[in-house]
């Protein structure tokens, strides 16, 4: 009789060398991937990060974590950014990326810390008001 064929499972070992970690900023939600002994390269939904963030200061905010701890090749990083505009994005990956970094290296935390990349930033808007145009913005007053 023919033997039956087992299912090849996809390698555990693959996803346990990862480091997961998430970050936060205003509506936007980073999950990050940082995959040890890569070439650096930053991929952020499916795309590198060149193509998805135009201008340079958001490269520079994403990038940040890893030049302070001079961690720019040791590391392939993954992340999947839901939520928010550029910015509250940039700043999240930041942070997934920091919070991913302690992980795979406890000894790096103070100068993360202090440089205040571990920090989440709470600073959300403020909700509109009944009678108001924004949150804060009245209707032009007329006295006749």
């Amino acid at each position: 009789m023919a033997e039956a064929k087992k299912a090849v499972k996809p390698s555990v070992k693959a996803k346990a060398n990862a480091y997961w970690a998430t970050g936060r900023r205003k509506k936007a939600i980073a999950r990050v991937r940082l995959v040890p002994n890569g070439k650096g390269t930053i991929t952020i939904n499916k795309k590198d990060i060149d193509e998805y963030f135009d201008h340079e200061t958001l490269k520079y905010i994403v990038r940040q974590p890893l030049e302070l701890t001079e961690n720019q090749t040791k590391f392939d990083i993954f992340v999947n950014v839901d939520g928010g505009g550029y910015t509250g994005q940039a700043g999240a990956i930041r942070l997934g990326i920091a919070r991913a970094l302690v992980l795979s290296e406890e000894n790096l935390k103070p100068e993360l810390k202090k440089a205040g990349f571990l920090t989440r930033d709470s600073r959300m808007k403020e909700r509109k008001k009944y009678g108001l145009k924004k949150a804060r913005k009245a209707p032009q007053f007329s006295k006749r």
